[in-house]
């Protein structure tokens, strides 16, 4: 029981922790030293690069680092800073699959939990709490208890590199990455034994491994004495394998260098690379590489690739009668006998064959492997090889009378021999007769369809049946339960409920709405609550609510002053319905709870009989549409509006995977981005949309959000999931761009149309659709005719360039095309390189500018159909949200009504 018992008490102390953590948007880089309860995201440390902590001589990082830049991959590594190469990476079998995964520091260790909070990796159980982490100069990451004494580090568990001085001792190997951006172990090692260093291959999931490479055999190394083994470290003069006493047993002299980082590649070279500073981002070059030749490699040229050539160059092509593979390497033609393979192993001599290899052809395992079998002739050997069913060829040395078996599942590369005295092994491999459905003498044909569903039908029926029965009794136990729950409730509570009626000042539909939702009594309590409001106090906060500030689809917001001076927006929901006050609490702690720079702050709520209040952190600047489409005061410049994309973008990253629950805004809008002085961004609304029941939408029965902003997708029966924020937030982007709204109402036919959004009409385009034109204006490559004319030129043409890539890439009618709101900050904030949009993906949208275009009467048209300008109208931009209801049905609602033109 004890030693389940550790586990259970880690995983529940890191869950507190993770609920109980204060997180930033973006972390200071701490130097040296982290102390427990610390927790750090690539998305919390983006502005970083991922980098949390540094050592003190700056040349080694530790980050959520994720490989080539892909959005799939996040590992725990430890860098060295300058060439940003990872010398380190703790979860190499479970990466974090996204930029909101955790790294957390407690006093029990290190975690990597996922976003959904399920523990990757950890250290293993310590000796004593952990008081520190510290990153060392040499690269070591070290856990310390409370007397500075190490608990763990991660020298001595490396992955796939060594740094300088840090030791890889006998027993213990390093193993290849799967790839570039994927840390995964592959199928090389490295391996340090008492009696030297070699390299192997794992034979694509072969049973052994064959050894292609070792120190002692490599000319370039010397040994100095007879000794075990201990360990192999790199230093400032070369590779060697030093022995108990520290002194060595082979060496390999190199040049001096101050730095040097030993890797094994996903190809099974070894490569030792020398830095002539320790913060040098650039290697010497003339990097030592083992083995020299590259045709020493197990896959040089592919499965039964035929390498030939020196160690500068090299060459590949397929043995005689091989022909090259698709997948790489070399293959036995299709319409003759084939290779040996799990799928048709067999010991029959009568079906198997052997195809010899030239004179010359030799196979780059036999270099180190020892003989299967000696002193036998060649037909012994090759009846070892017909008797056992995984070999899939052999080797035969006629002057040694050796024998080698190839046993591996995969068959690597072949090599021309550089010895011309015909002394090679002659070489064979092994091949099966006959078609693919009677390799082992036997009739496989597949059995009939119908004797599957003969079998299957009935099952399916069965199991269909008993599911049914089980809801059923579930239902009628679940209704009997709440029907023993209405009886047993005491007479007290319907006083209670007609004292609260009469003393309550609320109107009658108020008293109707309490009478449904208040079935539990207003002393609800639910962990994690923020601060908990009375009506008459939020009364008092806001002057009677006096000062009117801004109205939505959720209701007014009116301005307020708490007793502490701080200023407030208190929001006035009057679309909650018939939820019921636990759930609409429930929803109160969810929001109140999510910290992050780039999203409003819940200071508290109010749920006092049907009156539902929250009060909000004060944005002094109001909503982005007030500051972007206003006409009074200056334009916002082009680098205000960079940073409220990025800044919006990275907290609706958050709100999709940073939090425990996924967000889906369902409203994303220039009204509902609000500012603050000294360049404050922040998401308003977020996590309303679930207050709402369906009879209360602000827009359609099955739909939330803003038409101009809403997605194809509401329209198609599709599922609505965080993509359909990346849609809203494409448009946006291109109003961020040209200074209005996407569709202006100006007309040329001398009529005219009110407009009730403030947005600017400026020259360049009366009436035109703007995606349609940034669209146009992508395929001729001319961005800078995109930016909004009152800048006057005062934009930087490759950042308008990069938004306006990643608003059409947003804009895919495809939800699976458009990236993650995560990559979408990565790549406005120039972390990651702007994605090509798909031209195919946005025909849709010449559609709605052409469909829209024209007379004024099809402008009038138009506004009638979407509701004049579908927004709420918000003059200072605080909390608003849905556009204004209408009749109409989705079912009798184009894709252009949703999506298009507002």
């Amino acid at each position: 029981m004890r030693r389940f018992a550790y586990p259970l008490l880690f995983l529940s102390v890191f869950h507190q922790l993770l609920l109980n953590a204060r997180l930033a948007a973006a972390g200071a880089v701490a130097v040296e030293y982290l102390y427990p309860n610390f927790t750090a995201s690539s998305l919390l440390f983006i502005d970083t690069g991922g980098v949390f902590l540094a050592s003190r001589n700056g040349v080694f990082q530790a980050a959520v680092y994720n490989p080539g830049a892909q959005q799939s991959r996040f590992y725990f590594s430890v860098l060295h800073a300058t060439s940003g190469a990872a010398v380190w990476a703790a979860n190499r079998a479970a990466p974090i699959p996204d930029r909101s995964g955790l790294v957390a520091l407690t006093p029990l260790g290190l975690a990597v939990t996922s976003p959904s909070g399920s523990l990757l990796w950890s250290t293993p159980p310590l000796a004593a709490p952990a008081a520190a982490l510290r990153l060392l100069d040499s690269g070591d990451l070290a856990l310390l208890d409370a007397r500075n004494a190490s608990l763990w580090r991660s020298f001595d568990h490396p992955a796939d590199a060594l740094v300088s001085d840090q030791p890889l001792r006998a027993g213990a190997n390093l193993t290849a990455s799967a790839s570039d951006t994927d840390f995964a172990e592959g199928d090389y090692r490295l391996a340090v034994t008492p009696a030297d260093a070699a390299l192997a291959w794992g034979g694509g999931g072969g049973s052994g491994w064959a050894q292609f490479w070792s120190l002692a055999g490599d000319v370039r190394s010397a040994k100095d004495r007879n000794a075990p083994v201990a360990y192999m470290a790199a230093n400032a003069s070369g590779l060697y394998l030093y022995a108990a006493d520290a002194r060595v047993v082979f060496e390999l002299p190199l040049p001096p260098a101050p730095l040097r980082i030993l890797r094994l590649g996903r190809d099974g070279a070894l490569r030792i690379s020398s830095y002539a500073a320790l913060n040098a981002s650039a290697a010497l070059g003339g990097d030592f590489v083992a083995p020299s030749g590259p045709c020493d490699l197990p896959l040089a040229c592919g499965p039964l690739g035929l390498c030939s050539g020196s160690s500068n160059a090299s060459t590949c092509a397929c043995p005689p009668l091989f022909v090259a593979s698709h997948s790489g390497g070399c293959e036995l033609a299709a319409n003759g006998p084939r290779l040996l393979s799990s799928s048709n192993c067999t010991t029959d001599d009568s079906n198997l064959s052997y195809l010899g290899l030239r004179a010359g052809i030799e196979y780059f395992a036999n270099k180190y492997a020892a003989p299967t079998t000696s002193g036998g002739d060649g037909p012994a050997c090759r009846s070892r090889c017909s008797g056992n069913c995984t070999c899939l060829g052999y080797f035969y040395d006629n002057s040694s009378m050796s024998c080698y078996l190839l046993e591996s599942r995969q068959l690597g590369s072949l090599f021309v021999s550089s010895s011309s005295d015909g002394s090679n092994p002659a070489g064979y491999i092994k091949t099966v007769q006959g078609s693919p459905s009677n390799a082992n003498g036997r009739n496989s044909s597949p059995p009939s369809s119908t004797h599957f569903v003969a079998i299957l039908l009935p099952s399916i029926a069965s199991l269909l049946l008993v599911a049914m029965i089980a809801w059923m009794g579930i239902h009628w136990w679940r209704s009997q339960q709440k029907k023993q729950m209405r009886r047993s409730k005491p007479q007290a509570a319907a006083k209670e409920f007609q004292l609260r009626w009469q003393k309550s000042p609320a109107k009658n539909s108020d008293y109707l709405d309490s009478n449904i939702d208040d079935d539990e009594s207003d002393d609800v309590f639910i962990p994690g609550l923020p601060t908990r409001f009375t009506f008459a106090e939020l009364e008092a906060v806001t002057n009677n609510f006096q000062t009117k500030i801004g109205s939505g689809g959720f209701g007014a917001v009116y301005k307020g002053e708490l007793p502490d001076k701080t200023l407030v927006a208190v929001k006035r929901i009057d679309a909650v319905g018939l939820q019921r006050k636990r759930e609409f609490c429930t929803e109160m702690a969810v929001i109140g709870n999510i910290r992050h720079v780039n999203l409003v702050r819940l200071r508290g709520f109010c749920a006092q009989g049907a009156r539902r209040l929250l009060v909000y952190e004060y944005m002094n600047r109001g909503s982005l549409d007030r500051s972007l489409f206003g006409s009074a005061g200056p334009a916002l410049e082009w680098g205000e509006r960079m940073e409220v994309a990025i800044g919006a973008a990275r907290g609706l990253a958050y709100l999709h995977s940073g939090c425990d629950h996924k967000i889906v805004h369902c409203d994303v809008k220039p009204e509902n981005i609000l500012l603050a002085d000294a360049g404050q961004v922040k998401i308003a609304d977020f996590g309303l949309a679930k207050l709402m029941g369906p009879d209360q939408s602000g827009l359609f029965t099955t739909m939330r959000g803003t038409r101009g902003y809403l997605a194809p997708e509401w329209l198609t029966n599709a599922a609505i999931s965080d993509r359909t924020d990346v849609y809203s937030f494409g448009m946006v982007l291109l109003e961020l761009v040209r200074g209005r709204k996407n569709r202006t109402d100006c007309v040329t036919d001398g009529d005219s149309n009110d407009s009730s959004s403030g947005s600017w009409s400026g020259s360049g385009g009366g009436g035109e659709y703007f995606p349609m034109l940034a669209l146009e204006r992508h395929a001729e490559r001319r961005y800078r005719e995109l930016a909004d004319p009152r800048l006057e030129g005062r934009v930087r043409e490759e950042e308008v360039e990069r938004v306006v890539k990643v608003a059409l890439c947003c804009l895919h009618e495809e939800p699976a095309l458009r990236p993650s709101m995560s990559a979408v900050a990565g790549m406005l904030d120039g972390t990651m390189g702007a994605a090509e949009p798909r031209v195919a993906s946005l025909n849709f949208l010449r559609l709605y500018g052409r469909g829209f275009a024209g007379s004024a009467s099809a402008i009038r048209a138009a506004n009638d159909l979407f509701g004049g300008r579908g927004g709420a109208g918000n003059p200072t931009g605080s909390m608003t949200s849905t556009a204004t209801t209408t009749s109409e049905s989705p079912s009798h609602m184009s894709s252009q009504q949703v999506s298009g033109p507002r």
